[in-house]
């Protein structure tokens, strides 16, 4: 069964002087504040499309690689992923960068590594993201 999640934003004024909100309406977990300099220059307490990206990707990818450890018999016990999306203003995204550090008994490094790629290339995020260079550093704990 498919599902839908949707999040929508409120925009007012240009881009440089303007500002908006990001609502999240499937979860309800709230409204963030966006602005081109929080993209652009520091964050300041507000977010940006390539912070919401990294959160979605860091998060599937997580999901992926459990997923595909347990079903190899060896399930983590604890993945900790990271995601750096890199804006370069007037250019755009120019790369992600996931790192993934799991603690995942009966396996060795190798094994891990190998299992990070598959995810990293078969989570759904990252199929949707094959427009940029996506990167991966996977250690054990």
């Amino acid at each position: 069964m498919a599902t839908t999640r949707s999040a929508h934003t409120v925009w007012e004024g240009s881009l440089m002087e303007g500002s908006g909100t990001v609502t999240f309406d499937s979860s309800g977990i709230g409204e963030q504040a966006v602005s081109w300099p929080a993209r652009a220059e520091q964050a300041n307490g507000k977010t940006s499309p390539e912070e919401l990206i990294a959160a979605a990707h860091s998060s599937c990818f997580s999901m992926a690689l459990s997923h595909g450890l347990a079903g190899a018999g060896t399930p983590p016990s604890r993945l900790t992923t990271s995601a750096d999306v890199t804006f370069q203003p007037g250019t755009g995204i120019t790369g992600i960068h996931l790192t993934v550090e799991g603690t995942v008994p009966g396996i060795d490094e190798d094994t891990f590594v190998a299992a990070a790629e598959d995810a990293k290339a078969n989570c759904p995020v990252s199929q949707a993201l094959t427009g940029t260079t996506i990167t991966l550093t996977a250690k054990l704990a």
